[in-house]
């Protein structure tokens, strides 16, 4: 495969690769929420979550409806989603998390807001 056939794939993974994206996706697997909800449920900024939520949006992850003045989001897919989530965290623990020590990506790399409210996915076998 060629750069331009893989492109796709990179640009979803990229909208996947950060760590208040993913705690949001966890949140909404359960069902919709409001920004506020997130706000409080992950101890963000409101402008966080938009932005992030705008960002997930934009690569057709989540969907949003308008309810009186707020907006509700929810999943756009949410089977793929749950599976791709699901094989991320399979495949995190059939390496020993090996990618936390990945100099350029692993703990440490950098340091991304969020990350602390990010959790394994055990609801997700429920979820189904």
């Amino acid at each position: 495969m060629d750069a331009a056939t893989l492109a796709p794939a990179a640009a979803l993974f990229h909208g996947l690769s950060d760590p208040a994206r993913l705690a949001i996706l966890q949140h909404l697997t359960v069902g919709e929420h409001r920004v506020r909800d997130l706000t409080e449920h992950l101890g963000l900024a409101q402008s966080t979550i938009s932005a992030h939520l705008a960002c997930l949006r934009d690569c057709g992850l989540v969907t949003s409806r308008p309810e009186g003045r707020a907006s509700m989001f929810s999943l756009t897919t949410a089977p793929e989603l749950l599976a791709v989530l699901a094989a991320a965290e399979q495949l995190l623990a059939s390496t020993g998390y090996a990618v936390e020590l990945c100099p350029n990506y692993g703990v440490g790399a950098t340091t991304t807001p969020g990350a602390e409210h990010l959790k394994p996915h055990e609801h997700l076998e429920t979820a189904r």
